[in-house]
């Protein structure tokens, strides 16, 4: 090789070592394009009635702002009530868990074997783990900075995205050499669509988890019915672990009224689930955004391994825009333009 390819070759290393160390920073950027593709659909809808752009995007950027809000006005006043009552009849529920067992070994022994702790010395007990916890809050306090910093990082770069995006793409595109730039903005509409597609694809199936887990719990008469179904339908987003989730709190109040109605409740949501797994979320996703399941999957456990929970929360359309690289540069202009000359 020569003195030239080998700078190449030294700088392409550098510069893939210098991304891998802000690749934090990088996700946070991607984050930030996958909130602007978003709420640039309710922009362009606003912009095609004739308002303009800057006014379009303030619009849409209030709407958001304000399901937000509405959405935790609705959530966190009644959970925390509920929680409180939680509280409250904690003690109550380990005293009648205490007589259940003793109930069942009078009827199979004859005599109460098992003695469950005293109540009082329980919570006696957990004094100690409440000052260790207390002992952490600054620890705690330094983690919600950070991740208030980050949160509002991810906001402003999404406004400067929306209020004025071609300045950041045509500086994106003029990284690359003049005869490949045409096709970069060609691959990055396409990226743009794909995008599109599956945040599309992601609110059918939030509305669709959502109006089927209002409806079961409404039929089970679990209190807080439009809470939870909001709640299941926004945690949805989040992969694997968002379902599992959604699942605690109406688990928890149903358990207040019947304990029975707990165990109901969690059927209920490993029912939905199925449901999503494996009838809607491949009919839906394959006519948004062709993803096999078994792509779907490993690009969960990839991302997630590589970036922590932030890699698993945008994971999906990680995998779109990866796809989408993949299959216009890989496919079509290397493997698909390599012809092989036989010499023999």
């Amino acid at each position: 090789m020569k003195l030239g390819q080998w700078l190449g070759l030294l700088a392409l290393v550098a510069s893939f070592y210098i991304l891998w160390q802000i690749r934090q920073l990088i996700l946070l950027l991607f984050t930030s394009v996958v909130l602007a593709v978003a709420v640039n659909r309710l922009v362009h809808r606003f912009q095609k009635s004739g308002v303009k752009r800057i006014v379009a995007v303030w619009l849409s950027l209030g709407i958001a702002i304000a399901l937000l809000v509405g959405f935790f006005l609705l959530i966190v006043p009644p959970f925390a009530e509920q929680f409180q009552q939680l509280i409250a009849l904690f003690p109550a529920g380990l005293a009648r868990i205490q007589e259940g067992i003793n109930w069942i070994e009078e009827r199979i022994t004859g005599s109460n074997l098992l003695q469950m702790p005293d109540t009082n010395g329980f919570l006696e007990q957990l004094q100690p783990l409440g000052r260790n916890l207390l002992q952490r809050s600054i620890a705690l306090f330094t983690n919600s900075l950070n991740t208030i910093l980050e949160l509002l990082l991810v906001l402003i770069l999404t406004l400067m995205l929306l209020v004025n995006p071609r300045p950041y793409r045509q500086a994106f595109v003029r990284c690359f050499p003049s005869f490949y730039r045409d096709r970069v903005d060609e691959i990055l509409s396409l990226c743009n669509e794909g995008l599109s597609s599956w945040t599309a694809g992601a609110l059918i199936e939030m509305v669709f988890i959502a109006v089927l887990s209002g409806i079961g719990l409404w039929f089970l008469q679990v209190p807080l019915v439009l809470a939870h179904a909001f709640l299941a339908g926004l945690l949805n987003f989040i992969p694997n672990i968002g379902p599992t989730l959604s699942a605690v709190f109406p688990a928890a109040i149903a358990f207040l009224d019947a304990p029975w109605k707990a165990g109901a409740v969690l059927i209920l949501y490993i029912i939905i689930q199925q449901i999503e797994s494996y009838w809607l979320t491949p009919t839906v996703m394959a006519k948004q955004v062709a993803l096999l399941p078994a792509i779907t999957l490993t690009s969960q456990i990839f991302f997630a391994s590589l970036f922590g929970f932030l890699g698993l929360l945008v994971a999906l359309p990680l995998t779109v825009v990866a796809k989408t690289l993949i299959e216009e540069v890989l496919f079509k202009d290397i493997l698909d333009k390599w012809n092989y000359k036989n010499n023999d």
